[in-house]
């Protein structure tokens, strides 16, 4: 075969699992919804205090977010909901501005880092990763808080609090996976592949 139309294995492989479906469509308004239900969630959490009441916690929605942003969005969309949330996070809050950015964008990349590793399509994945980023992104916080040379309020009933924020996050991930999967097939227009074969074709055969 010529060396000008010598197709490359990558891109067969490539075409044949596009055809058969089984590459996801990039949602070019993945950053735009990202943002909106990061705003959202955070002035939602702000303003709905019922929750906080009956648990004697508030439930954290933004690292489970920060999950969904690094299995279904590229480092661009992490470093930007990060930033927007983390500020927006700590204007409604008496933290210092800026200091939950770092632990939200941490968590991000570090699960955009291992996508290619991860099950993201398992419930039971899903929820441990949302486990994970609620329970390590609180004490990021605090440790930044602390060499801040600032005193978080800290007691016995922080450690609750630490496991409502836990597995609240763990439950609340499952759910913004099908948040985005519903926006996906609501926004992308996907188009059927067909091809020349029809199944009901009839095939006349001569006489020899």
């Amino acid at each position: 075969m010529p060396w000008g139309l010598r197709n490359e294995p990558g891109a067969i492989a490539s075409d044949s699992l596009q055809k058969a479906g089984r590459v996801s469509v990039i949602n070019p308004f993945n950053p735009v919804l990202f943002l909106l239900v990061g705003f959202v969630v955070v002035f939602g959490e702000a303003y709905c205090t019922g929750l906080r009441r009956v648990l004697g916690a508030q439930i954290d929605l933004l690292p489970a977010l920060m999950v969904c942003a690094g299995l279904r969005a590229g480092v661009t969309t992490v470093t930007a909901l990060s930033v927007l949330c983390g500020l927006w996070f700590d204007a409604l809050s008496e933290n210092p501005l800026g200091v939950s950015v770092a632990p939200l964008f941490i968590a991000g990349l570090i699960v955009c880092w291992k996508n290619d590793l991860i099950l993201r399509e398992q419930t039971y994945a899903q929820c441990l990763l949302g486990f994970l980023a609620s329970a390590l992104v609180p004490l990021g916080t605090v440790l930044l808080l602390l060499s801040f040379e600032r005193t978080p309020l800290l007691g016995w009933i922080s450690i609750w609090q630490w496991i409502v924020v836990s597995l609240g996050g763990a439950a609340a991930t499952p759910l913004l996976f099908n948040l985005f999967q519903w926006l996906d097939r609501a926004l992308i227009y996907r188009r059927a592949h067909q091809t020349s074969f029809r199944p009901d074709r009839q095939i006349r055969r001569g006489r020899f």
